[in-house]
């Protein structure tokens, strides 16, 4: 087995590309907006140019793309998908960087960075096998993206925007709604598929031990973390309605 080496990887330029989109972010499309908001708002830029290009790309590597892998939890990555880890890694990079300049007291984040990154690097570099469903799972992760970015940059003007304050209002529900399905429905659905399919031995022999169960472990916590992320914003929705209720 040939494990792909730092020689072949993509990541120099993908980071070179998401510094880029971060850098126009913050100092030409936020220029104008508060000096607090302009390096979160950068951040959502960057995950704007991941979240759903990373959906396309993660699909086309594992069902349309002439390399297609077998259609296995433990097949062997193919070289489009070591490219679209690669696109995933320097986006952790760049936007784990972020986290530590701007928020370093925001550990939760940054603890979740790292260990995606963990999960990533050592699923493209140090195993080379198992990524077919490790990017179906990061499918799952990125494909509410549009809204949680739309979301996020709404939420950071709709005490100065009047039509941001809108958006954000009329939104949140349906962003709440569609995150807690597909991070509490269908990921967990899937991650209990995976948990089977290596407990019955179904990666012995590509997949070690000590990996699988550390993967597993981050994908489980990081799931149970963003429930209850989400679960702390629908709580403060229906505060803020029952408030609004009572002051008509």
């Amino acid at each position: 087995m040939e494990i792909p080496t730092l020689g072949s990887s993509s990541i120099p330029i993908f980071t070179l590309m998401y510094t880029f989109i971060y850098l126009l972010g913050y100092f030409i499309f936020f220029k104008n907006w508060d000096t607090k908001k302009k390096p979160d708002a950068s951040s959502c830029l960057i995950s704007i140019a991941h979240g759903t290009p990373v959906v396309i790309l993660s699909t086309y590597a594992n069902f349309l793309h002439s390399q297609t892998p077998q259609h296995h939890f433990a097949s062997q990555n193919t070289p489009f998908q070591t490219l679209v880890f690669d696109f995933s890694i320097a986006y952790f990079i760049i936007d784990t960087s972020h986290y530590l300049i701007f928020t370093p007291h925001d550990h939760l984040f940054i603890a979740h960075h790292v260990a995606v990154l963990y999960v990533f690097i050592t699923c493209r570099y140090v195993v080379g096998y198992g990524g077919f469903a490790i990017l179906i799972l990061l499918m799952l992760a990125e494909v509410t993206s549009p809204l949680q970015n739309a979301w996020s940059l709404a939420r950071y003007r709709k005490d100065e925007v009047a039509a941001a304050a809108r958006v954000y209002r009329g939104l949140s529900p349906y962003f709440y709604g569609v995150y807690t399905v597909v991070r509490g429905v269908f990921g967990p659905l899937f991650v209990y598929k995976l948990v089977v399919f290596y407990l019955n031995g179904g990666g012995d022999g590509v997949v070690p031990f000590w990996a699988w169960a550390s993967w597993m472990v981050v994908i489980v916590s990081a799931i149970l973390l963003s429930m209850l992320w989400v679960s702390c914003l629908w709580l403060n929705l229906f505060k803020e309605r029952s408030k609004m209720r009572k002051l008509s």
